[in-house]
């Protein structure tokens, strides 16, 4: 097979999603399976150009794994032509600096989430590589999750009829950082930094429900910081000025949903788990019901239902949970970020089609700065409808 090197400046790839879930396993995946095969008679190769501003980190993970290129030099980066792709995991706040800087300098730009603070400026991006002619892609990991991609089959395959309403639990307890080292950076509660749950969650959600429901119609939210004082990485407490939960309620417009469905979701980093895993989905419909998780789906059909009868009086003697189904596999489910990166890397060379572009990520920024609105002012809001 012939070789076909793409050359991937990727920024921020120092941080936890960066270096775990693009970085090693979905680039490196590619590289260790023998690069992905086209299936035209040549492999495509990802060479990673490692970005950053640390260069101590820089070197280190270089030398970890193998890699010969890194650079604290953003703009060099871009300016060298053999650059063909530009991937972004740096915090919110300097994303869209950074995405037109590559989309200026004629690089395919593919990028994490936030993809700019407002909406103005999502949309900005979106015109600007339209104007460019260049590809663009978001990262929307959930979509390929084993247990999202039962609840699509289930949904392509019918088996809700009309689908009345969706129920998401997300959310764990992220320690404080006082006794316990905290799971995430201290950044996400600064919301100067751009931190705050609804601006990273609002966009996963987005994409969510309307890939697989359809698109929100309008969006109540109330938002909370519970926690109000944490402690950084450095062991020094401050102020926690970013939300840490929120609980949503969005309208949704489908062709498979029934009048008035709606979608409830609840996202908190505080709050202590009592689920089968850390994200659910509950979906409802006249002819059956499914649970999905990040891996596991269960169903209960309308012909298996049983008959609960409400008698606070004595108590319960089975168990809810053994009258659902588990929603075979029937596939291997390959690391989500690995299979959307090929997806995109195949668009970019072959030029196939890829709808999970800065327009879809535009969509994502506008729910998260309308869920903010909606509690600031205590009211619903309509979701317009985004175009070009």
């Amino acid at each position: 097979m012939t070789r076909r090197t793409v050359r991937i400046a990727m920024n921020g790839v120092t941080g936890r999603m960066g270096y775990r879930q693009h970085l090693v396993r979905s680039i490196l995946a590619i590289r260790e399976q023998g690069g992905l095969d086209l299936g035209d008679g040549r492999v495509l190769w990802p060479e990673p150009v490692l970005v950053g501003r640390r260069e101590h980190a820089l070197r280190a993970l270089a030398e970890r794994h193998g890699l010969t290129e890194w650079s604290t030099d953003l703009d060099a980066v871009l300016a060298d032509e053999r650059t063909d792709v530009y991937f972004d995991a740096q915090v919110t706040s300097a994303r869209a600096e950074a995405l037109t800087k590559a989309i200026g300098a004629g690089k395919h730009v593919y990028t994490e989430k936030p993809t700019a603070a407002g909406l103005d400026g999502a949309l900005g991006l979106a015109r600007l590589a339209r104007g460019a002619g260049i590809k663009h892609g978001v990262v929307q990991d959930k979509l390929f999750l084993p247990g999202l991609l039962k609840l699509k089959r289930l949904i392509d395959g019918g088996f809700f009829g009309e689908i009345l309403s969706v129920r998401g639990e997300f959310g764990y307890w992220v320690f404080e950082g006082d006794w316990q080292e905290a799971q995430r950076p201290s950044w996400n509660y600064r919301a100067e930094d751009g931190g705050g749950i609804v601006v990273d969650m609002f966009p996963h959600w987005e994409y969510v429900l309307h890939e697989l429901f359809g698109r929100v119609r309008s969006v109540n939210a109330h938002v909370v910081t519970h926690v109000p004082q944490r402690w950084d990485e450095q062991g020094k407490p401050y102020a926690a000025t970013a939300d840490d939960a929120a609980y949503g309620i969005f309208e949704l417009a489908g062709e498979a949903l029934a009048p008035g469905a709606v979608a409830q979701i609840n996202s908190s980093w505080a709050v202590r788990v009592h689920r089968d895993e850390l994200v659910e989905f509950q979906v409802d419909g006249t002819h059956g019901s499914a649970v999905a998780g990040l891996r596991g789906c269960r169903v209960q059909h309308r012909s298996a239902t049983p008959k609960p009868v409400w008698n606070p009086d004595l108590p319960v003697t089975h168990s809810f949970r053994d009258q659902w189904q588990e929603v075979p596999d029937n596939a291997g489910f390959d690391n989500g970020f690995k299979a959307q990166w090929e997806l995109f890397l195949r668009h970019v060379v072959l030029d196939e089609p890829y709808r999970w572009d800065l327009l879809a990520g535009a969509r994502g920024v506008q729910l998260a700065e309308l869920g903010l609105k909606s509690s600031a002012e205590g009211r619903r809001f309509e979701v317009p409808e985004l175009s070009l």
